[in-house]
């Protein structure tokens, strides 16, 4: 069967084993994730899975743009200790530089060694992820603990109110750029519970059909980057201090 490079990239994050050991070992399990782990650890090289298990809840995010191109990157580790070895910090900042150069999967597969030899010297499951992205204006932001860091790409030049959008996208979170991309899953979920509450509050079912079109509505714009109240400026929203200008993407990250 095919592998894909999402396979690969999930099977090395829990091993710290290199993107083509991964794949041999995908290949030969035929995509089993868990045979694949076993044959790694017959062959001794998955050291790393035995720990994969262990929380990853300390880390670092690191940003960088470099003209209309931006990357971000988001490596994980078991303790704060670790989180502020320069080793670790550098793998981030050297996993971004790659990203810059030769994109997220070059980063990945770059890092993949590094990792590994930390993890023996420290004996710590670590976990990464790296995005990239690009538009004609690109802004940046990282919280001061380190622990939150967003990239925001607009479709005209105009890097200073992308920076500005990246701090509202920290701060607020949201899942989706425009209110249409809120998947019809994620509102079926709020749908069973607005309608257990209608039913409690005793609505006339020819009226709920109604309140849940409004109530879908104001879900789907509070999940929505250009419809939140900016965080700048609650008199209007994304979409008006944006002024016309449009978000080609945006990538948040947090520890």
């Amino acid at each position: 069967m095919a592998i894909t490079a999402q396979q690969v990239n999930e099977l090395r994050q829990r091993t710290g084993v290199s993107m083509m050991v991964c794949k041999k070992a995908l290949e030969e399990a035929g995509g089993d994730e868990e045979k694949a782990i076993e044959i790694l650890r017959k062959a001794g090289a998955a050291k790393a899975a035995k720990k994969a298990d262990r929380e990853t809840s300390e880390g670092v995010v690191i940003t960088k743009v470099a003209g209309d191109k931006a990357a971000i990157v988001k490596l994980t580790c078991e303790t704060d200790f670790v989180a502020k070895n320069e080793e670790f910090q550098k793998i981030a900042n050297d996993a971004a530089d790659a990203a810059l150069e030769g994109g997220a999967t070059a980063a990945l597969e770059s890092s993949a060694e590094p990792i590994k030899e930390l993890f023996g010297k420290l004996g710590e499951n670590m976990n990464i992820e790296v995005e990239v992205v690009e538009g004609a204006g690109v802004g940046e932001y990282v919280h001061s603990n380190g622990k939150i860091g967003v990239l925001v790409a607009l479709g005209t030049a105009d890097a200073e109110k992308a920076t500005d959008v990246a701090m509202h996208v920290a701060a607020m979170g949201p899942k989706v750029i425009n209110p249409e991309e809120i998947t019809a899953e994620d509102v079926e979920k709020e749908r069973e519970i607005w309608k257990d509450q209608l039913a409690q509050e005793g609505k006339p079912e020819d009226i709920q059909a109604k309140i849940m079109e409004g109530k879908e509505k104001k879900f789907r714009e509070e999940h929505a980057l250009m419809k939140q109240s900016f965080v700048k400026n609650g008199d209007q929203t994304v979409e008006q201090f944006l002024e016309g200008n449009t978000v080609v993407e945006f990538k948040r990250f947090s520890i």
